[in-house]
């Protein structure tokens, strides 16, 4: 059991490499990964009923305590992401699969490994993981909403559609998760230690599904989208960054703030994509899966180095 649960640390800290590997894996020997498509469902699923497991009240104390700092980080990411992803489409004139699944991941909650990031970044993890939780619960409405409306200029967009998907998608396993989390208790202990073990397979998995299935699609325009989820990502960490400034938050707020705009469920973008568009569709998520685990990791080792002065010391927040 040890040993299960320090394999599970080991893939959990090294898993921007493994997102990596498989994903040039799946798009050198695609035949090998086209029969994951049927399971990018129930592979999202399974992570989400992870996330519920390990959800307790107190991760929600920090909305009590202060709210308004929550709340920036919230609003923050559901208003830079989508407005960068709709920005880069029209700079980038990107065809419209290619667009929606720009703006289907700049959508989305925030991601799963922000925490983690924001851990060894030396942020503010409460926070963290408040922003995180508020996003995911309330990626049911503000999710299909932002995506019909920034998106149905180019393909269109049911609003009831997404919403019912994402329910299921998200909200279902997640109580699932509480519920049984309630009901057994001490039991999950061991279930908790090996979820970065399930997490990692389930979104390895997930990204070469969609890698497999668009492998044509990706050799075409794939430097094109790669360059276009870099500036996505990137923005996304320099203006949650400066909102947090602007907004004279602590330094450790601000590297929160800077890792739960930037970084994105891609898994549930994917997991979207593949359903009410098209495998090319998924195709951002995917990429974006490998890139934002590779720099949320850098970013936050520039972070780690980072220490308030004395002029920052001092000042007192506006917010919360």
């Amino acid at each position: 059991m040890r040993a299960l649960a320090a394999l599970s640390r080991f893939v959990g800290n090294t898993f921007a490499y493994w997102v990596l590997l498989f994903a040039v894996l799946a798009f050198l020997f695609p035949s090998w990964f086209i029969g994951l498509k049927s399971y990018i469902v129930p592979l999202l699923g399974l992570v989400m009923f992870g996330m519920g497991l390990t959800l307790k009240l107190d991760d929600f104390s920090e909305v009590v305590r202060h709210p308004w700092r929550v709340a920036l980080g919230v609003v923050a990411h559901f208003v830079i992401m989508p407005g960068v992803a709709w920005l880069l489409c029209q700079l980038f004139h990107l065809p419209p699969e290619i667009a929606v699944g720009v703006i289907l991941v700049g959508c989305c909650p925030s991601g799963t490994s922000s925490n983690v990031m924001t851990w060894l970044a030396k942020g503010d993890l409460a926070l963290s993981v408040a922003i995180a939780a508020v996003t995911t619960l309330l990626a049911p409405l503000l999710t299909p909403a932002l995506i019909w409306l920034l998106a149905s200029a180019w393909l269109p967009v049911s609003f009831m559609e997404m919403f019912w998907s994402i329910l299921q998608l998200v909200m279902l396993p997640i109580v699932l998760g509480v519920i049984a989390q309630r009901l057994l208790g001490a039991k999950v202990s061991f279930a908790v230690d090996v979820l970065p073990l399930v997490s990692v397979v389930s979104i390895v998995m997930i990204v070469c599904a969609v890698v497999a299935a668009s492998q044509a699609k990706i050799a075409e325009s794939g430097l094109l989208i790669m360059a276009v989820v870099i500036l996505h990502n990137s923005f996304g960490f320099l203006l949650g960054y400066f909102t947090g400034k602007l907004f004279k938050l602590p330094l450790a707020q601000r590297k929160s703030l800077s890792l739960e705009v930037g970084m994105q469920n891609s898994g549930l973008g994917a997991a979207l994509a593949a359903a009410h568009f098209s495998p090319l569709a998924a195709v951002p998520s995917a990429l974006f899966s490998v890139w934002h685990n590779i720099s949320g990791a850098l970013l936050s080792t520039y972070f780690r180095k980072m220490t308030p002065d004395a002029v920052v010391a001092e000042e007192k927040p506006i917010v919360g």
